[in-house]
């Protein structure tokens, strides 16, 4: 069974080498970031079934980065560490997207108990399991963020997923980029268009294997994925 892939985005040295040590005896494989901006970058490039976020966090704090990730059209579960206590934090940071909030400080035991139970809800109804789409020679399990060929299973990242997801939705149409950039990074701006073009170029490599699936690019317009 795979491991629970868990993002900690935690400033304190100390506590975050003893959570990630302990949560990763328990089994779980733990990606620490030291602060938001990093939390989000990583986010992007990688996929995780929860998110554990202290508040006070350098560049980005807790609840700005989690209405980042909320704003991507992500619902992973997240739970907030924090020394706050005014009930104006809490309503704010469930605001901003949290599922759960836990006080500093606290013990692991407890956190443990947190975790579980943050993914045990996140877990979605049996019929989920079953959505699941045809690329060619490939299926595509958009809520795991997965692309399988035969017994090959490559995991997608979160943005990798978006993208592949909205060709798929247009498939042998055309999908214009400006609806695209607009859909999944909110402009159509110089920057996020060559951002896009390297994603294209991610999920090309990643559909290499059946030649019968091609993303074409239609110059000036937009893509199309033929399948």
């Amino acid at each position: 069974m795979d491991k629970l892939n868990l993002l900690l985005v935690e400033d304190e040295p100390f506590l975050a080498r003893v959570v990630q040590d302990s949560l990763e005896q328990l089994g779980y494989s733990v990606v620490h970031a030291p602060d938001g901006r990093k939390a989000f970058s990583l986010f992007h490039n990688q996929f995780f079934d929860l998110c554990i976020i202290d508040v006070m966090l350098p560049y980005t704090d807790g609840f700005t980065l989690v209405k980042q990730i909320r704003s991507s059209g992500s619902q992973v579960p997240v739970l907030f560490l924090t020394a706050k206590t005014a009930t104006n934090d809490l309503i704010e940071g469930y605001q901003s997207g949290g599922n759960d909030y836990l006080k500093k400080p606290f013990s692991l035991e407890e956190l443990f108990l947190r975790i579980n139970e943050l993914l045990k809800r996140a877990k979605p109804p049996h019929s989920a399991f079953e959505t699941q789409s045809a690329i060619g020679k490939y299926v595509f399990v958009p809520h795991q963020q997965l692309l399988k060929f035969g017994s090959e299973e490559h995991r997608l990242s979160h943005r990798e997923t978006q993208l592949l997801k909205l060709l798929y939705d247009h498939r042998n149409a055309l999908l214009e980029r400006k609806q695209a950039l607009i859909t999944l990074w909110g402009d159509d701006s110089f920057f996020n268009t060559r951002t896009m073009d390297v994603f294209i170029n991610k999920l090309r490599k990643h559909l290499q294997h059946d030649t019968a699936v091609q993303i074409i690019n239609v110059r000036g317009i937009g893509y199309k994925l033929i399948c």
